[in-house]
């Protein structure tokens, strides 16, 4: 039985989430003006320690154990020409990241993180969500649940990714049903289409919207017709994060797509959540302005696979080194602001 038995029950669970932390965030922001620093000279590296308080509940912030979960899943309107690649790409991404040849491996052996890839049922892939759901209830809920169960209580910080041919319609497809706009507005090439290929991409994606216009009005329905199972996956984590006071960090477009229904259903939903890097792909830019997320990184990066989140891992190590390590005024003898 999945964790989950009604959209209904993933509803409530959306909705009742632990609050913040906020006493220990005060101890992080008193701290930071005691530090022996201007005050606001290191930028959001002074946001960083407050905000992993708050989620954490600790009063001084680790991250001792970082996870990188990567969800990957094939998509049935991969077959309408939306990407550059074939859907077997996947499967075979899937192999490369269990041998460790892939950009995600040396990333997160880099930033001292581990990784687990969740690959779903690559030969089945979702329904094409211009002829009808893209999943059915019990297939959507399963994969919320499986992302659910797949976050351990006990870390410090998880960090979520995919890799899915076609997955960036899918996120384009459900950022217009959860915030407004078109193909044309939230369409990017994505794996690297040509014209022609960015105009199936579009009237695609304003199929699949017309097809589903019923279903826009409520964000996790929206969800199960439009997404995809690793974009269920990711949802799951997202909430069990929440549920579990783990900070988060969102990767590109797929990934802030995937979480962005927890926004709708419920407000803060995702503020446990940052945005690690701005992607290439222009809809993911568009999607967290409207979150009201500014993301940490502008590399040009647009490979998912949560490699700009990995990427983004040294910096938060680096914000609370620098948090817990730095001598304050009167440990160092130095006068302060007068």
């Amino acid at each position: 039985m999945s964790r989950f038995s009604s959209l209904a029950e993933l509803r409530a669970a959306c909705r009742e989430l632990p609050e913040a932390d906020d006493a220990a965030a005060a101890v992080v922001i008193d701290r930071q003006t005691q530090l022996t620093k201007p005050p606001g000279s290191l930028g959001r590296l002074e946001d960083i320690p407050a905000w992993l308080a708050r989620w954490q509940g600790r009063a001084m912030p680790l991250l001792d154990r970082v996870l990188v979960l990567v969800f990957a899943g094939n998509h049935g309107v991969s077959a309408r020409g939306v990407s550059a690649f074939p859907a077997s790409v996947t499967a075979q991404m899937v192999a490369n990241f269990d041998a460790g040849g892939a950009a995600i491996n040396q990333l997160c052996r880099a930033a001292g993180a581990d990784l687990t890839v969740i690959p779903f049922d690559l030969d089945v892939p979702t329904a094409d969500f211009t002829i009808g759901p893209a999943m059915d209830e019990a297939g959507f809920l399963a994969a919320v649940a499986a992302g659910y169960d797949a976050v351990p209580p006990d870390i410090d910080l998880l960090c979520v990714g995919e890799m899915g041919i076609g997955n960036t319609t899918v996120a384009a497809a459900l950022s217009a049903a959860l915030f407004g706009g078109d193909g044309r507005h939230w369409a990017g090439r994505g794996t690297g289409v040509d014209d022609e290929g960015l105009r199936r991409k579009c009237d695609t994606i304003d199929a699949g919207l017309s097809r589903h216009a019923d279903a826009l009005a409520d964000p996790l329905l929206a969800a199960m017709c439009l997404g995809g199972y690793e974009l269920a996956g990711m949802l799951g984590a997202v909430l069990a994060a929440r549920r579990h006071g783990i900070p988060v960090l969102l990767d590109g477009f797929v990934s802030t797509a995937a979480a962005a229904p927890l926004a709708k259903v419920a407000e803060g939903g995702l503020d446990h959540a940052l945005v690690a890097h701005a992607s290439a792909e222009p809809g993911h830019r568009r999607l967290a302005e409207a979150l009201g997320k500014a993301p940490l990184i502008d590399l040009g990066m647009r490979l998912g696979e949560a490699s700009g989140a990995a990427v983004a891992i040294p910096i938060l190590r680096a914000a609370v080194t620098c948090h817990a390590g730095m001598a304050t005024f009167a440990e160092a003898g130095v006068d302060g602001k007068g």
